[in-house]
C-alpha cells in the first residue's frame, strides 16, 4: 500500500471509530462504501485476481463475527467493517489482521467489563448461548437490558481498527 493510501486508510478506520463510539453505529455509507473501494483498488492493482483475493480477504474476516452476528452478539456493522478491513488487506493479511483484531477485541471487552461499562448478563448469556445447548435463549433474551442501553454494547469497531492499524503499521514479519 502507498503512503497516501495508507494515509486515506487511516483516516477512513477514525471516521469509522468516532461514529461507533459516538453513537453505537457504522453507516453502510462507510463501511460498504470502504469495501467498494477496495475492490475497485484491487481490481486496478491485480485485475481479476486482485479482485478475487480482495474478497477473499473481506469473506474470511467477515466470518469472524458471522456466528456472532446471528447470535445477536455483534452488530451487522461490524460485520460490514470487518469485510471491508479484509478487502483492503486481502487474504494473507486479512488473516494476519484478524490476530490483532482478536487481540484488540478481547483487550476492549476486557476494559469495559472491568471499568463496568457492559452489563455482566449480556456477556453471561452470549457465553451461554454458545456453549449451553440446554439454555433458553429468549427467555434470557427478554432478562437483557435493552439494546438502546449504553451497557448494552460495545463499539468493537475500535477493535476492529486497533488491529487493522497493527496490520498495517507494524513491520512485517512479526507474525513469523
Amino acid at each position: 500500500m502507498t503512503l497516501v493510501l495508507q494515509t486515506a486508510f487511516f483516516f477512513w478506520l477514525v471516521a469509522l471509530c468516532a461514529t461507533d463510539l459516538r453513537s453505537r453505529r457504522l453507516p453502510n455509507a462507510l463501511t460498504l462504501g470502504g469495501a467498494a473501494v477496495a475492490l475497485v483498488l484491487h481490481a486496478v492493482a491485480g485485475g481479476g485476481a486482485g479482485i478475487l483475493d480482495s474478497l477473499e480477504g473481506g469473506l474470511i474476516c467477515a466470518a469472524l463475527l458471522f456466528v456472532p452476528f446471528l447470535l445477536n452478539a455483534a452488530g451487522g456493522g461490524d460485520v460490514k467493517m470487518l469485510f471491508a478491513v479484509g478487502c483492503f488487506f486481502g487474504s494473507r493479511r486479512g488473516l494476519e489482521a484478524l490476530f490483532y483484531i482478536s487481540l484488540a477485541g478481547l483487550a476492549l471487552a476486557l476494559a469495559f467489563f472491568v471499568l463496568g461499562r457492559v452489563d455482566r448478563r449480556r456477556l453471561v448469556h452470549c457465553l451461554r448461548c454458545v456453549f449451553d445447548w440446554r439454555y433458553d435463549r429468549k427467555a434470557g433474551r427478554e432478562s437483557l437490558p435493552p439494546k438502546s442501553s449504553e451497557k448494552a454494547r460495545v463499539p468493537f469497531g475500535l477493535a476492529i481498527a486497533v488491529g487493522a492499524w497493527l496490520e498495517l503499521f507494524l513491520p512485517r514479519g512479526v507474525m513469523g
